[in-house]
């Protein structure tokens, strides 16, 4: 019997998403087609929409369809997602989103608690370990062990004798499962020489007349005229270390607990990155971090650590490499555990394949980059068999060398090739290169962009004449001539993480481009040795935190010299012009919309109608500054708030300055009062590269600046680099653009490889020099950039 021709059924001809009238954030009811089971490249200017099209409508509605699956009780657990501003979207798939999103910094967490890998190595350790210690939780160092005896009672009241019942856990009681344990520099607690009463602490919140304080005076166990020198040893000890005990304070019981244990609690428990900048730099300046000396920085138990499978304990296997790692679960040949080894094996070697060969088990999560969360986020899809789903990735080659760029690439079109959608946010013109299917956002960013400029082939963007067409095939040129050295910062001996006892004079006064493959050592040598000293300003790939009420005015410190002259031309407090002060609206508290929850079905948001969304009591609106109420001014792109600060009736020379810098990196299209929740990725680096640059220091350490920049503003970038360096700065740049490398007057190359394999200089000088050796992989991939 012959197969008519054509499709044999209706649901082989539904091989599109569709999507009509898109409206998200700064959409112009755009509709698009993307193939299915194919890779599609969106591109576009930074800010253009491209993350409000793929991930905020298209990957956002896929995941609250599925959601809407669940009972009402499990959706009850769940976050509530509002419905994208779209007409219609057909043919969308089950959508599994790989972002750049940093892992969580929890100091318990590290890279082999965030993937399976921990959870199969204890298994493996309860088996096979001799002696054996107990079950898997007994090699886990978040798991306390506990004896307990007595009675039990039962939720119906049934009485249970418990005789010693033991409950393994492998966290060293020392540390409690941390690796480490603080040690706390009194003389930056307190003046000696002043008493309760005159507020001696130098603890942040620790005012004279502050709560925490008060309550220490009205103890009763010190004199509170009395200076802190003079006291007892008793007395010293119950300020510092009293354990938590019961007082009376003002008619009331309180607990009254030592100053050092307090600061344990509140602040040393936490992590140091997540903390705010001032907090972090008093715990920077008060505690000093050493490997605990009883479990030595393993974080395990003794009897975890004397648990050992072939002379190896679960500490030392996962201080391996994972390369060295993945072979020696290779070596064990144990046919109880067969499954366990095997499914062990595949996880390890998918981090290889990766690129991520080089990291250990053991290394803390918060320590990862951008680049590498997202690598380790797809690990669990490497060997996955679904297919026919939606793989939506954001920039899958930030923080990858040229070199690692190919691996990627492969492993993206290994996902389609079983029969998957791909979605990739991306700039670099390598990755653009093996798109199925284009689509290029723009014509400009912000308001500017929000348009569809191009749909079609690779080739057939390069023959248009958008932003992205025109650039793809750039190629920056070596500069004819370096700037010289006006003096060297030294490095001697560096040896942390991977660094194999580097010394290094970097040139100051010049751009420093430092780089190598991913893994080789660079943010070892660069944060660990030189972002502390003093003079030195680091900007770093963390993301910058905000609310729906924080805007780039706020982040930037623009407000406040805006609130001050709105204060002072009318006579009026400065607290007024806020929204989230005394300015607020009172009907939204500030917020411009009303929002109702409705349990587990998404939160309805409708527009504050006593301010109309403005955020403010209209009697705040009345007032004016250079004929513009505070609304208004929040409400002007960042160009033309520069234009309107730096002269006329409203001149604010401080606002000014701010605003150049935010325009200096690219956010002259971003309005002030703009959400921060509604900035890309890229449009938040620069933002806070922008609000840093406003630190005073002469030397300037950036890593990987070009993340979420497209080709275009590259140009931008490296005219803002050589600004700052002819401004007397020296500048250090963690990269691996070619057009930055090829823009920098001295390059210190990292290698030759990744993990042990790097961690070694293996070039330092201009770049004309290493084009012309090619002794390394930078060099080849530099030469054949630049056409050398």
């Amino acid at each position: 019997m012959s197969e008519p021709t054509g499709a044999r059924y209706a649901a082989d001809s539904h091989d599109l998403i569709r999507v009509q009238g898109a409206r998200e954030n700064n959409l112009k009811d755009i509709s698009i087609e993307i193939p299915k089971r194919r890779l599609t490249v969106f591109t576009g200017v930074s800010g253009s929409g491209k993350s409000s099209l793929v991930f905020d409508t298209i990957a956002a509605e896929s995941q609250r369809l599925i959601n809407e699956t669940y009972s009402a009780f499990v959706q009850g657990f769940m976050p509530s997602l509002a419905r994208p501003d779209v007409d219609v979207l057909e043919g969308l798939t089950t959508a599994i989103i790989v972002d750049q999103e940093r892992l969580g910094a929890n100091p318990r967490s590290t890279v082999g608690t965030v993937t399976d890998a921990n959870a199969m190595l204890r298994i493996l350790f309860s088996r096979l370990g001799e002696p054996h210690v107990g079950p898997p939780p007994a090699f886990s160092f978040n798991v306390p062990a506990r004896k307990a005896s007595g009675v039990m009672t039962s939720s119906t009241g049934e009485k249970t004798i418990v005789r010693d019942a033991i409950y393994h856990g492998g966290m060293c009681p020392r540390c409690e499962g941390r690796g480490s344990i603080s040690d706390i520099d009194l003389t930056q607690l307190y003046d000696d020489t002043k008493s309760l009463n005159e507020g001696p602490f130098t603890i942040p919140g620790y005012n004279a007349d502050g709560w925490n304080v008060r309550i220490f005076a009205a103890s009763g166990f010190f004199d509170p005229d009395k200076p802190i020198k003079d006291y007892t040893e008793k007395e010293l000890d119950d300020l510092l270390y009293k354990k938590a005990t019961k007082v009376k304070f003002e008619n009331m019981n309180l607990t009254y607990e030592g100053l050092i244990l307090r600061i344990q609690k509140s602040f040393l428990s936490k992590d140091v990155d997540s903390l705010q900048p001032h907090i972090r730099a008093f715990v920077e300046r008060v505690a000093t971090f050493a490997a605990c000396p009883e479990c030595g920085g393993t974080r395990l138990s003794e009897s975890a650590l004397s648990s050992r499978v072939k002379g190896i304990n679960i500490a030392e296997a996962c201080a391996m490499q994972i390369t060295d790692l993945a072979e020696w679960i290779r070596g064990l040949d144990e046919p109880s555990v067969a499954p366990l080894l095997s499914a062990l094996g595949e996880n390890l070697d998918s981090f290889v394949q990766l690129g991520l060969g080089y990291l250990s088990l053991e290394r803390p999560s918060g320590t990862l980059s951008g680049g590498e969360a997202q690598r380790i986020k797809m690990l669990r899809h490497l060997g996955s068999s679904l297919t026919d789903v939606t793989y939506v990735f954001d920039e899958p080659t930030v923080g990858l060398h040229p070199h690692d760029i190919q691996r990627m690439n492969e492993l993206l079109l290994q996902l389609r090739d079983k029969g998957n959608t791909v979605l990739v946010v991306e700039h670099k013109p390598e990755t653009i290169a093996i798109a199925d299917h284009v689509v290029d956002l723009g014509p400009g960013a912000g308001s500017g962009g929000g348009e569809v400029v191009f749909e079609g082939t690779v080739d057939g963007l390069r023959k248009t004449d958008t932003v992205t067409g025109r650039h793809l095939d750039d190629r920056a040129a070596l500069k004819s001539s370096v700037r010289s050295a006006s003096g060297a910062l030294e490095v001697r001996g560096a040896s942390t993480h991977n660094l194999q006892d580097v010394d290094v004079d970097i040139p100051l006064g010049v751009l420093v481009v430092v780089t190598g493959v991913a893994g080789s050592g660079k943010s070892s040598l660069i944060h660990g040795s030189v972002s502390r000293r003093d003079g030195v300003v680091a900007i770093d790939q963390s993301a910058i935190k905000g609310s729906r009420r924080s805007n780039p005015a706020t982040y930037s410190g623009l407000l406040e010299p805006i609130r001050k002259a709105f204060a002072k031309v009318n006579g009026v407090k400065p607290a007024l012009f806020s929204a989230n002060s005394e300015g607020a609206c009172p009907a939204c508290n500030g917020a411009g919309v009303i929002y109702t929850e409705l349990g587990f079905m998404e939160t309805v948001s409708t527009p504050c109608e006593d301010c109309g969304g403005k955020r403010f009591q209209a009697a705040v609106l009345d007032y004016r500054l250079g004929g513009l109420n505070i609304a208004e001014v929040l409400d002007l792109p960042v160009a033309e708030g520069h234009a309107f600060f730096a002269e006329g009736e409203g001149k604010v020379p401080a606002a000014a300055a701010i605003l150049s810098r935010l325009e200096d990196v690219g956010l002259g299209y971003v309005n002030l009062g703009q959400p921060l929740t509604t900035l890309s990725g890229g449009e938040r680096q620069r933002l806070k590269l922008a609000a840093q640059m406003a630190e005073k220091g002469g030397v300037y350490v950036l890593d990987e600046p070009t993340t979420g920049l497209h080709l275009a503003d590259v140009e931008q970038l490296l005219g803002l680099l050589d600004r700052l360096v002819d401004s007397g700065k020296s500048v250090i740049v963690i990269e691996h653009h070619q057009a930055v490398m090829a823009h920098a007057d001295w390059i210190i190359d990292l290698g030759p490889g990744a993990g042990h394999d790097g961690g070694r200089i293996v070039f330092e000088g201009a770049p004309a020099d290493l084009v012309a050796t090619r002794s390394t992989l930078t060099g080849e991939h530099l030469a054949q950039y630049v056409g050398g």
